[in-house]
């Protein structure tokens, strides 16, 4: 009781000394690495917010569990303030410097307004000293969630990038494919071109395989999954870019292609997926 009592006595006589050192203590420790990114005025709303509701998690008797729910609203308060560190583009010690470079002004005020019991001073130092590292802690876990989300998210749009959806004629569609086609490009592949199918009404897509580098058991599967999933939906399907290797190395794998269309190119996929749809040219 004692060092619960000593650290919410030093924060409700002393809260304007300790931001004020905290403050000197994580511009300090930040070496001034938030410019771009977080500006003064910024830091001290969140370090204000922060005290508030920290001040008013200890004065709730818990100070040996922050996750029961009097410290509720400090954890919301960490995970918001990760999660938009994580995505201004800092990094994981920065953002738990948040905390630990707390640790200080609140050691220096309790030793300032301890008695001379060297005993109590040690188990009040030593009470802060668990619930800072906890909450420093959370902020860290908080963070690495946040950045893999961020991380998630970016991937996805890379994969929804890297499989653009061409209209090329009026009923033909085309996805050039770039790179390796594993499972989860393949899910995107099916998503895009039967979404794209449906708002176009096509009845033909063609898929690229010219860049991709390499064909194996995997990949054909995966092609083959992308073929059946368009026939189910009533488009024809004509894969384009299977060079001589590709070609041979098919045939090695024993991968069954009977009923897909295939060509060397685009040019010769298009002019296929022409002649299907009843569109012809001539020479003048």
């Amino acid at each position: 009781m004692a060092a619960k009592t000593s650290l919410s006595a030093a924060l409700q006589k002393r809260r304007a000394d300790i931001q004020a050192m905290w403050s000197r203590q994580l511009t300090e420790a930040l070496g001034g690495t938030q410019k771009g990114r977080l500006s003064a005025e910024e830091l001290n709303q969140q370090m204000q917010q922060f005290m508030q509701v920290f001040s008013a998690a200890v004065e709730s008797d818990r100070l040996d569990d922050i996750n029961v729910p009097e410290w509720a609203d400090v954890r919301l308060f960490l995970d918001d303030l990760s999660r938009r560190r994580a995505l201004a583009g800092f990094s994981s010690d920065e953002t738990a410097t948040f905390i630990f470079s707390l640790k200080r002004p609140v050691f220096d005020v309790i030793k300032e307004e301890a008695s001379n019991d060297a005993r109590q001073l040690a188990a009040d130092v030593w009470e802060a000293t668990l619930l800072l590292d906890k909450l420093g802690l959370h902020t860290v876990k908080a963070f690495q969630k946040a950045r893999e989300e961020v991380i998630n998210r970016q991937q996805q749009e890379l994969l929804e990038l890297s499989t653009p959806v061409v209209k090329l004629w009026d009923g033909i569609l085309a996805l050039p494919m770039i790179g390796t086609l594993d499972s989860a490009r393949t899910q995107i592949v099916m998503e895009s071109l039967l979404q794209k199918i449906v708002e176009t009404e096509s009845q033909i897509a063609i898929i690229d395989i010219t860049g991709v580098p390499t064909v194996d058991t995997l990949v054909a599967q995966h092609l083959l999954k992308t073929v059946t999933a368009l026939r189910l939906m009533g488009a024809d399907c004509i894969i384009s870019g299977v060079r001589p290797q590709i070609a041979q190395t098919i045939v090695h794998l024993g991968v069954d292609l009977q009923g897909v269309t295939t060509k060397a190119n685009l040019a010769d996929a298009l002019a296929l997926a022409l002649k299907r749809s009843g569109i012809t040219f001539s020479k003048s």
